[in-house]
């Protein structure tokens, strides 16, 4: 299956390149020749105008140290976000640094102190449960699913809730939040005085039908929004990522932390390069990717459906990562015999849903090609029949 004037049928040999899903895949599943649907990366070579300008600026040979508040960048992300996302947002506001991760670290650091609690939505991104528990303030959940944010409400109200930790749109399941959901978080953030750090990573992933809205449309009181064209671009490797700081005494402190404690002030040139082209011409690869994985989605449901018709599974609104809730037909088995049956028999590593706090899930990367997908929901079809007997 061929999307508009690109190839994503055709495999991309990662062995080799140090690559955390394909060489790394012992590192988590202590087995040799897995075929993995884990990290969060896509198997698709880049944009060609990401390649094209990588490959101009490594021409040019020299590689000294970078000043990322260029308007080059500035441009790029401006527009981007208005020409996306219909968002105004400031470039005066602009933060960079390594990783989306690490400026979730930094704020929480600004902003929270031990012992504070941090609201996320359940399941759960794992690296949020990992900088949370790291920098040791207490990680204090909701439910995706919260009518009315009831749920969401009483625990901004709990003593020491200082943070909303948002993923929007959501991971693992992503689910694109709506307008009036949005709305309501940040009247609830402002009311109880929390600040709001929405990653929003996933953000140009959405599929048609959902609309991702930016935090920067809802902004009340203290809040930042942090992401990256890494994810979507698929260019995790060069590192760097973006945001907005809203009020200008953090964005000064965030900006000040990372030139001085942190010895960041210098992004990779190649990374600021990458986020250029994409910006500016890679529109048309991003539409295609996406329509690419959604009928990979849309595979997944077709086949696991027709396997197990109670399972009833869509396509999430956004992402290339399938979360499917599997507890309807394994009958009680648990995460750890699932696995042991995808790893040892079925010959695949993906994710358990135990790794975001919801046993009996899975989460399937298809940012591939298909006939990678068929491989892995044969596998994951098989599994599922042998455990339940």
């Amino acid at each position: 299956m061929t999307t508009a004037a690109y190839d994503f049928d055709t495999p991309v040999d990662r062995y080799g390149t140090w690559c955390v899903q394909w060489d790394g895949v012992a590192d988590r599943f202590p087995v040799p020749d897995l075929l993995p649907f884990t990290i969060s990366d896509m198997d698709f070579a880049c944009a060609p105008p990401v390649l094209d300008a990588l490959q101009r600026r490594v021409a040019h040979g020299v590689f000294g140290y970078t000043d990322w508040r260029n308007d080059d960048f500035r441009g790029a992300v401006r527009d981007w976000f208005k020409q996306r996302h219909d968002t105004d947002v400031d470039p005066g506001s602009l933060v960079y640094a390594p990783s989306v991760l690490n400026q979730i670290s930094q704020l929480l650091r600004m902003w929270t102190e031990p012992g504070d609690g941090v609201v996320v939505h359940t399941p759960t991104y794992d690296g949020f449960r990992k900088a949370v528990d790291g920098l040791g303030r207490e990680l204090r959940t909701v439910p995706v699913e919260d009518p009315g944010l009831a749920l969401l409400e009483a625990e901004l109200a709990r003593p020491g809730a200082r943070v909303l930790l948002l993923c929007s749109p959501h991971n693992p399941t992503g689910r694109v939040w709506s307008d009036a959901e949005l709305g309501g978080m940040a009247a609830l953030c402002e009311r109880y005085g929390v600040a709001v750090i929405s990653d929003e990573i996933h953000a140009d992933l959405t599929h048609d039908g959902a609309v991702h809205l930016p935090w920067a449309r809802y902004a009340r009181g203290r809040w930042a929004l942090v992401t990256s064209g890494t994810k979507a671009f698929n260019f995790p490797s060069l590192s760097g990522s973006y945001g907005f700081v809203g009020d200008p005494d953090d964005h000064a402190a965030f900006v000040q932390r990372m030139n001085t404690g942190e010895g960041l002030a210098s992004p990779a040139v190649l990374s600021l390069t990458a986020h250029i082209a994409a910006y500016r011409e890679g529109a048309e690869w991003l539409d295609a990717v996406r329509a690419y994985t959604y009928e990979n989605l849309r595979y997944v449901g077709e086949r696991l459906n027709e396997a197990f018709p109670e399972l009833g599974w869509v396509p999430p609104q956004a992402g290339y990562l399938a979360w499917v809730d599997l507890r309807a037909v394994l009958g009680g088995v648990g995460d750890a015999v699932l696995q042991r049956e995808l790893v040892e028999r079925q010959g695949v590593a993906v994710m358990a849903g135990g790794t975001y706090g919801a046993p009996g899930f899975v989460r399937l990367n298809v940012g591939c090609p298909r006939g990678k997908v068929e491989v892995g929901v044969e596998a994951l079809v098989r599994g599922v029949r042998a455990v339940r007997g």
